[in-house]
């Protein structure tokens, strides 16, 4: 799993590639837990575009996200998922609970 992080701004951005699984998890942490501490951050977007697969796991890592985004009053989006993550999402109402652009 290819993770990078980078800031415009009061926005940040988790750029995630490849598969993401269990073995991700906590480089995915670490790359948001440092956006998230930073005050100056206040909207945080998981840019899905080159991962090619995802499994429960990865919707319990965004799920977790989603909990300490919201702890520390941030905006969440997950941005441009392919079709086939964007089907998992739907299947999982991920649309429900996150915006995805």
């Amino acid at each position: 799993m290819d993770i990078k992080q980078s800031k415009q701004g009061s926005h940040g951005i988790v750029s995630l590639g490849g598969r993401f699984d269990f073995n991700a998890h906590r480089e995915f942490k670490e790359a948001y837990t440092a956006l998230l501490a930073e005050s100056a951050i206040q909207t945080l977007e998981v840019n899905l575009a080159n991962v090619d697969y995802l499994d429960s796991s990865a919707l319990g890592m965004l799920l977790m996200l989603r909990e300490r985004a919201e702890a520390s009053s941030k905006k969440i989006s997950l941005t441009s998922p392919n079709p086939t993550v964007i089907k998992i999402l739907d299947i999982a109402n991920f649309n429900k609970l996150f915006t995805i652009n």
